[in-house]
């Protein structure tokens, strides 16, 4: 444990939609240049088809340029990421709604065969290099919300029929019950369960970022349960302000910031905090600016941005790309200088020097 106070400022990105190795060059090199000092790649199931040995080269140019690098799960089980593919091959294994309709894009977490493909995801990413895997935003699906629960949900397949059948003794309701919402906390639960413990033999660092919400099957018990599993090292969040009416970007994302490191405090993980630099209305970018000051504020000092350059190679793209990549790059720079600065009164201070600020 550091016991001199000290701590390392991680500043993260999200990349994708380039497999382009000269453009990735560059690309990591900007990175730099606006004061990051980690990438998260996706690792898709289409990367593993068509980018595989590729992929490895990405992760070495960008650790190459000193960059940590993270490899995210980027839809190998459905959204927030790509649609599965891996629902092309095992079609027994979609969610289904309560209502009985099948979700067409998104994996049952209680799938073996999914269990064995994300092992098997593992494998590959050990193959190309990774050596930190980021789960990103696991959930299972709920629609209609009324007083923050889904009226129709995930997943109710005849799988986790019989699971909820042999854990509560009775067949499982059609409407959301306090039993149904534990089976689904439970779900996600094992399967982290079994993947990380994999993933940790292999000698992986495990990283996670939960979405909060009813919708998402996410909540504060859902985290605790998640955060207890001792295979797992960092929790985060993705407190994206907007689409929220009427929320102050500072205010919203500190009070996230402070919840979610209460949890990682309490059971000895480090966290992650993801800023929002997609989908940003033209006139608003400064408000990148409030948010990672909010974010270090209280107290997040890894803290990351989706995604590069405002995700311009997306339809979800901010309105304004280059402006919204120059000012994430003041922010990243602005958190670098505080941070810099109070590292230098922690070390002035325990030299007994004090505070010599005009220095």
């Amino acid at each position: 444990m550091n016991t001199s106070g000290r701590s390392q400022l991680k500043k993260g990105v999200a990349y994708h939609g380039n497999r382009i190795l000269r453009h990735v060059e560059s690309d990591m090199r900007d990175i730099i240049e606006h004061h990051f000092n980690l990438v998260v790649h996706m690792f898709s199931h289409n990367d593993w088809d068509r980018h595989r040995n590729i992929m490895r080269e990405i992760i070495q140019i960008s650790e190459g340029y000193g960059l940590e690098v993270w490899i995210d799960n980027w839809g190998i089980g459905g959204p927030p990421g790509d649609k599965s593919h891996f629902l092309s091959y095992y079609p027994d294994s979609h969610q289904v709604y309560s209502d009985g309709t099948v979700d067409p894009v998104r994996v049952c977490l209680n799938s073996p065969d999914f269990r064995k493909f994300t092992r098997e995801w593992i494998d590959v990413v050990k193959d190309i290099g990774g050596k930190s895997i980021f789960w990103d935003e696991p959930h299972l699906e709920g629609k209609n919300i009324i007083n923050g629960k889904p009226s129709v949900w995930t997943c109710s397949c005849l799988r986790c029929k019989k699971l909820f059948l042999e854990q509560h003794g009775k067949e499982m309701p059609a409407e959301f019950t306090p039993e149904v919402e534990q089976f689904r906390i439970w779900t996600v639960v094992d399967y982290f369960a079994e993947v990380t413990r994999y993933s940790k033999d292999k000698q992986f660092e495990n990283i996670i970022c939960v979405m909060l919400g009813g919708h998402f099957g996410i909540n504060l018990s859902t985290i605790a349960e998640i955060a207890k599993l001792d295979t797992l090292d960092n929790i985060g969040s993705d407190p994206y302000w907007l689409g929220h009416q009427n929320v102050d970007p500072y205010g919203f994302v500190y009070q996230a910031t402070e919840e979610n490191l209460s949890i990682c405090q309490q059971y000895k993980k480090d966290h992650n905090i993801w800023i929002q630099g997609y989908g940003n209305p033209g006139g608003r970018e400064e408000e990148i600016i409030l948010a990672a000051d909010a974010a270090y504020d209280a107290g997040a000092r890894t803290i990351l941005v989706w995604g590069y350059r405002g995700s311009e190679s997306n339809d979800y793209r901010a309105v304004n790309p280059d402006m919204t990549w120059q000012i994430t790059g003041e922010a990243m720079l602005r958190i670098t200088e505080r941070h810099r600065n109070e590292q230098r009164l922690i070390a002035r201070a325990a030299l007994g020097k004090g505070d010599l600020s005009c220095v």
